[in-house]
């Protein structure tokens, strides 16, 4: 294994002290315990808080700023962070308008996150991410896991906070996105977790996993390679049999890397996929490609879709100033 380190014990402190001093005035830190903020910090809104195991950068560190989260709880490589962690985020961050979990559907982060909003002295809310249509359990996830869609949540609901929604409304925005979002994956390659220091799943050269968790968790099938077409094919089959948009409807597309698979690759799924949804009646209205919720360093794509309608739209458009996203600005 050659990675990019000085210890496995150290990496999160260094990499989340790094992404400080690379963006000093968007974010801060705190390390006891950790979580990353707003530098400058938000007045009069409800606060936004996501967070979960580290290795899926840029979520959720990377989507902390103006139009986005307030904070992020950060967790060792793919472990969830402890509800003290989320509790000294809340109390960072509250400016008396309650607070919103954002919480992707895993074992350990619904369950941190839920003993948090308990202990939690705070008038606060929470809303389960559970956009993968892949399976509808795992070793990690009771029911639907949260994947990509995240992404999508946070932005839409984060706009609407910004603009002064109050914190029932941002939990129903957050949920009404998290319903009309599907996502699926599939893996070239495994991922290496630092700790363990092999793959964590072996495959052949000439397989695929379609249906990939972003922690490396099995999927629907393992199956040969194929072209790209037919990989989206099966990839949208399946969301589309989930969301069952009527057609014409809006969409937004999001082609997300899982962090070994260069853009030129991502581009092409994207085509790939758009001929696909052109053909159904879909429009295209908005998109997001590039590597947004990774797998440390697999190889391999998810695709997300979400329904759109005027608001979301709007609130999509929203100006939006973090490390990983920006516009508007």
């Amino acid at each position: 294994m050659k990675k990019f380190l000085n210890s496995t014990d150290s990496l999160i402190a260094e990499s989340v002290a790094g992404l400080v001093r690379a963006h000093p005035d968007l974010v801060t830190a705190s390390f006891e315990p950790t979580f990353v903020s707003r530098k400058t910090p938000a007045t009069a809104k409800v606060g936004l808080i996501s967070g979960g195991g580290s290795g899926h950068e840029p979520l959720h560190c990377g989507f902390i700023g103006r139009g986005m989260l307030d904070a992020a709880c950060v967790g060792q490589v793919f472990t969830s962070p402890t509800p003290d962690q989320m509790i000294a985020a809340a109390e960072a961050v509250d400016t008396g308008k309650g607070i919103l979990f954002i919480v992707k559907n895993y074992a350990g982060d619904s369950i941190n996150f839920q003993m948090a909003s308990e202990m939690l002295e705070i008038e606060n809310k929470m809303v389960m991410v559970d956009d993968d249509v892949a399976v509808e359990s795992s070793t990690f996830s009771v029911g639907r896991r949260g994947v990509a869609g995240t992404t999508i949540v946070e932005k839409i609901v984060g706009a609407a906070a910004e603009e002064g929604r109050d914190l029932t409304e941002c939990k129903a925005i957050a949920d009404h996105v998290n319903k009309h979002c599907a996502s699926m994956g599939v893996a070239l390659t495994s991922c290496i977790v630092p700790a363990a220091g092999r793959p964590t799943f072996d495959i052949a050269e000439d397989e695929i996993e379609m249906g990939v968790g972003i922690h490396g968790e099995p999927g629907r099938r393992r199956e040969k390679f194929k072209a790209a077409d037919a990989i989206v094919s099966d990839l949208l089959e399946a969301i589309l049999a989930d969301l069952k948009p009527t057609r014409g409807a809006e969409v937004l597309l999001h082609v997300n890397g899982f962090g070994a698979t260069p853009l030129i690759e991502l581009y092409l799924l994207f085509n790939s996929a758009a001929k696909i949804l052109d053909a159904r009646g879909l429009h295209i209205e908005r998109s997001l490609v590039g590597n947004y919720t990774t797998a440390l360093e697999m190889a391999g794509a998810s695709l997300t879709l979400c329904v759109l309608d005027a608001e979301m739209k709007r609130l999509w458009d929203a100006p939006v100033h973090t490390a990983a996203l920006r516009w508007g600005i």
